[in-house]
């Protein structure tokens, strides 16, 4: 065993701790319009789905509490967002073990209410998983990328197309039915 092994690389069931499994999983489940929610259903799938990664790290499928009363909200401010204050309000009286979202950048889209969040769950000992991976907010390494994760998610929910990641030259986004690469024209507009 290498006792030198930086927390960050750690395998995710290593993260994971009796004291975690010991609390509930909160799967927050949120698109930002009622249009996004009536049609990008396989985002929606692919966020309840998210249940099935809590169950694979050990917590029962009755302690995997699933919060989707944002559903058509913005996260630009947590006003009004009562699933996200719901959510808060159980990771600051310790009953969080974990805290899942598809795109982390899903729990709050300003910096403001995401550090605010990171800074509660690092006090309480809460993970935090996402798509890409499972981070400890009491981790330096794991931090720093949340708080890089949250910091681009504001900077782009600013951005016409939303996109949801930086580079659209390497991750193009679907527009009109098609995708496209940044600087490109949509499809028919020529």
């Amino acid at each position: 065993m290498n006792s030198l092994r930086s927390p960050a690389t750690m395998p995710a069931t290593m993260k994971v701790t009796a004291e975690h499994l010991r609390r509930n999983a909160y799967l927050y489940v949120r698109q930002s319009t009622l249009r996004q929610v009536l049609t990008n259903t396989e985002s929606t799938h692919r966020q309840y789905d998210l249940r099935g990664r809590a169950i694979a790290l050990g917590w029962t499928a009755e302690q995997v509490v699933i919060i989707d009363t944002d559903q058509g909200q913005s996260g630009a401010t947590a006003t009004d967002r009562d699933g996200f204050q719901r959510l808060v309000a159980e990771v600051s009286m310790g009953r969080a073990g974990i805290v899942l979202g598809l795109e982390v950048s899903r729990l709050a889209r300003n910096n403001a209410d995401w550090h605010r969040l990171l800074e509660i769950c690092a006090l309480s000992a809460t993970l935090i998983l996402d798509e890409d991976g499972l981070y400890d907010p009491c981790n330096f390494n794991d931090r720093l990328l949340l708080g890089l994760k949250g910091t681009m998610s504001e900077t782009l929910s600013g951005r016409p197309d939303n996109a949801s990641y930086p580079d659209l030259v390497v991750m193009p986004t679907r527009a009109g039915g098609s995708f496209m690469v940044a600087g490109s024209s949509p499809p028919g507009s020529a």
